[in-house]
């Protein structure tokens, strides 16, 4: 059985000597409030990267992500029909004031299991979202959660769903998309039949989640925002999907173990490429614990700057 190293190896995600560099451009210009950023470069940022940090001071928070160079940014703070517990008019005009155009939102619904049942109470809930949500002039709305799903039938009554939320979002012109984790790679859509069975020593039978649910869904109403780093994490390529599903993922994120490009596992000058030849229309930085006592949002200025002097991202 192949290694994980072995894996990321063979896609060219590893290089010989483990670290994958950007080429830094030599036209980076002075932007505005003195910040150093390459011409028509707009880096975006998911703002669950900075947890507490962001929270215990909203307001200053989304200044200082706008001070680091981020122009737009993605938010993960939704519930009672707030942002990170204040009014979606008083966040929008925090980040107006901080001079960051706030384009996404990530949200999950309150159930995990969907139903018959419960699609209607489902549908009702992604209405409201996208009500509330048209306050802060988002373009896109996320689900970053994976429903339950074992059975074809759990994927087609989850694909529905989705659609009637892409059907939602696009009456209000919006856009509605799915974020990935690693989970949805494993073969874990298996029919009643084939329970218990495996296809080889190691693997159980059974389908691919990600792949059922790219086929299941319109592609005229839901798009897929590629979680980079977790599809590499779930064993998979990302330059394979993109040429297999061309044009199911206009948004991306972008991340790595820990600070970008600091693993030399990601290959991010291939991922960038391929997606902009699939028409990659916005990305978002994330990252999620950093250690080694680095703060988060010094971990977020150092993938910003890892970003703004790579010739490959435009």
């Amino acid at each position: 059985m192949e290694t994980k190293r072995e894996f990321l190896k063979k896609l060219g995600l590893l290089t010989v000597g483990g670290v994958v560099a950007g080429a830094v451009s030599p036209a980076i210009a002075a932007g505005s409030k003195g910040k150093l950023v390459a011409p028509g470069k707009s880096v975006g940022l998911q703002l669950y990267s900075l947890g507490k940090e962001l929270t215990d001071d909203l307001a200053n928070g989304l200044k200082k992500v706008a001070q680091i160079g981020y122009s737009t940014a993605e938010a993960a703070g939704y519930g009672n029909g707030k942002l990170y517990g204040v009014e979606m008019s008083e966040f929008r005009k925090m980040a107006d004031d901080a001079g960051l155009k706030i384009t996404g939102t990530h949200v999950n619904p309150p159930m995990r299991k969907y139903t018959k049942e419960n699609m209607g109470e489902i549908a009702d809930f992604w209405k409201k979202t996208v009500e509330d949500h048209l306050k802060v002039g988002v373009k896109t709305v996320v689900q970053p959660g994976m429903p339950e799903m074992e059975t074809p039938e759990d994927v087609a009554i989850i694909c529905e769903v989705f659609n009637k939320a892409g059907e939602i979002a696009k009456s209000a012109n919006l856009h509605w998309g799915y974020h990935n984790h690693n989970g949805e790679f494993q073969k874990r859509i298996v029919k009643e039949e084939d329970k218990g069975k495996t296809t080889n020593r190691w693997a159980p039978a059974g389908d691919v989640a990600y792949d059922l649910m790219l086929k299941g869904t319109d592609p005229k109403l839901v798009f897929f925002e590629m979680d980079v780093y977790w599809t590499v994490m779930g064993q998979n390529d990302p330059l394979e999907y993109f040429e297999k599903y061309a044009g199911r993922f206009p948004i991306l994120h972008i991340k790595d173990r820990l600070v970008l490009g600091k693993s030399g596992m990601m290959n991010f000058e291939n991922i960038f490429n391929k997606a902009y030849q699939n028409g990659l229309d916005e990305y978002y930085v994330e990252i999620e614990g950093i250690r080694d006592g680095m703060t988060q949002f010094e971990g977020v200025k150092l993938c910003f700057d890892y970003l703004n002097n790579a010739s490959f991202v435009k």
